[in-house]
């Protein structure tokens, strides 16, 4: 009886639990209907955009038209045509073109109850990932949670003459980032609709999720769209150039459209109209691993970001910025020494004795190292520290930096030198089990105080709080960045003497760049355009 009893009560209890959630809402399309989630209302599949199909492949998104009666939020959408990856959800989700969704974890009992948001973007190369999952150890704390989808690899990212031209913006490519756009804008205009904050939205990512955050950061496109935005390991202050040639530039327009014009080729396609009717997956079969990025089209990336920032031209909001110990390692592959050394060449250039000098190698087990170690610094660090270095001087929001250097059984990929591999701190702020999800005592005190700072971060734009170790913000030369190794302490910046070369080799190219601009000018022409 008392068993029977009992068990009425927990699901009275739940019920009563569920029905003060936001299930049912309404916004700009038309009333919405959600799920319980673990005491929380959840939408999962929301369509911020019109389906990017048929001719509206390969162009700017569409906003969604309104819908007829209750749309029914129930189930995720598909993820983007991309490669089959276990670690990115394979298997769990369809795949179409019919992807453009966003999903809203919401605990809010109430429309009026102005909750702050955080918004993930999620990473996997802008090639591989998916927007599905929830967080609950954020919305539990009176976070609303969001995530978005965007378009991926050549689908997402392929520019063409072709169809800069039908663009009226003389633009292409970036289409990836428009969604990105405009799913933030769909938050920013709906998220009251949940119980949400627009003036309190934070957004989030990793890797490649954190490169589009930090694009973001620089786009007139989001501008008054986040108060607050936080990068893990990813930036986007390459200098941009003719070829990215081992994470060393971000393309021109130009060189991107070659880059379409070379699938075009490869499919057999004769226009946009045949390259339009190829199958999805047979795009992604002919596209090989980050063939399609970014590219700095003069509208939604309008320049090197370094010297945007350099100027002061960019969302001016408060950031947490940071990399991992052992990045590269995700990345590399040992190789013969001779093979590494010309590969250093290829791409240094004048510089490669230096790059050499400061990433030896005189075994094959040495040159997975140098390799690793060099694509830490060069693809992720030096981003991060001149992207510290330039909003400290030239920003009012404050910069919040940290290294991670946790060897910790509960990664991805372990690191083979010992060190943080590539992830290996999203479990210690989101909760996320690798492998057996073995964590040290150390490592779970390391997580909830980690945790903890990116919950406080989201609420105020700060992360430091009661019984947390202090967190000041960056100051260029002093110890004021927050290394994350058995425990968290403030200490300087890793690697300087190679922050120092990437500093001055990245200069050089920026500035070599110009020269080439001005060098192929039309004669009688004054002014630089990109």
């Amino acid at each position: 009886m008392k068993r029977h009893l009992l068990t009425a009560a927990l699901t009275l209890f739940c019920l009563s639990a569920a029905n003060a959630q936001l299930l049912r809402t309404t916004v700009e399309q038309g009333e919405i209907e959600g799920v319980e989630h673990e005491g929380f209302a959840l939408y999962k599949g929301i369509p911020y955009a019109e389906a990017p199909v048929g001719n509206l492949r390969w162009k700017a998104p569409v906003s969604k038209k309104p819908w007829k009666g209750v749309f029914k939020a129930d189930k995720w959408g598909d993820r983007p045509p991309q490669p089959i990856d276990p670690n990115q959800n394979g298997g769990e989700l369809g795949m179409s073109e019919d992807c453009l969704y966003l999903s809203v974890e919401t605990p809010a009992k109430s429309k009026n109850d102005k909750l702050p948001v955080f918004v993930m973007i999620h990473g996997g190369a802008f090639l591989t990932g998916s927007y599905s999952g929830t967080q609950e150890s954020f919305v539990k704390e009176g976070i609303i949670y969001c995530s978005i989808e965007y378009r991926l690899g050549a689908l997402g990212f392929m520019a063409h003459p072709k169809l800069s031209k039908e663009s009226g913006k003389n633009i292409s490519g970036n289409y990836g980032i428009l969604d990105q756009v405009m799913a933030l804008k769909w938050i920013h205009d709906n998220i009251a609709a949940f119980g949400g904050d627009p003036d309190k939205i934070t957004i989030a990512g990793e890797s490649a999720g954190g490169i589009s955050v930090s694009i973001l950061c620089a786009s007139p496109l989001a501008k008054g769209l986040f108060r607050g935005a936080i990068s893990e390991s990813g930036s986007s202050f390459w200098p941009v150039g003719e070829s990215r040639n081992g994470n060393t530039a971000m393309l021109t327009s130009k060189a991107a459209e070659a880059g379409g014009l070379l699938l075009q080729k490869k499919l057999k396609a004769k226009n946009l109209k045949q390259l339009r009717k190829v199958p999805a997956m047979d795009i992604v079969k002919n596209t090989a691993f980050e063939s399609f990025w970014p590219n700095v089209d003069g509208y939604s990336i309008t320049d090197d970001q370094y010297k945007l920032y350099e100027k002061g031209s960019y969302n001016d909001v408060n950031v947490i910025i940071g990399t991992n110990s052992d990045e590269g390692s995700m990345f590399s592959r040992p190789v013969s020494v001779s093979d590494y050394e010309k590969r250093i060449h290829e791409i240094y250039g004048s510089w490669a004795d230096q790059v050499l000098s400061l990433y030896p190698a005189k075994t094959e087990e040495e040159t997975y190292f140098a390799q690793s170690d060099i694509f830490r610094d060069g693809s992720f660090a030096w981003g991060t520290y001149a992207w510290a270095n330039l909003q400290s001087k030239t920003g009012k929001g404050k910069v919040y930096m940290y290294y991670f250097d946790q060897d910790s059984e509960n990664t991805i990929v372990k690191s083979r030198k010992g060190g943080a591999s590539h992830v290996a701190e999203m479990p210690f702020i989101y909760g996320y089990k690798f492998g057996s999800g073995k964590m040290t005592e150390t490592e779970q005190h390391m997580e909830q105080i980690m945790s903890r700072y990116w919950i406080n971060f989201t609420k105020t734009g700060n992360p430091n709080g009661d019984s947390l170790p202090f967190w000041t913000s960056y100051q260029e030369g002093k110890p004021t960045v927050m290394i994350m190794k058995e425990g968290l302490h403030l200490g300087p910046v890793q690697n300087q003497k190679q922050m120092d070369f990437f500093e001055k080799f990245f200069k050089e190219k920026r500035n070599s760049y110009v020269k080439f601009q001005v060098a192929f000018l039309p004669l009688g022409t004054f002014s630089l355009k990109r």
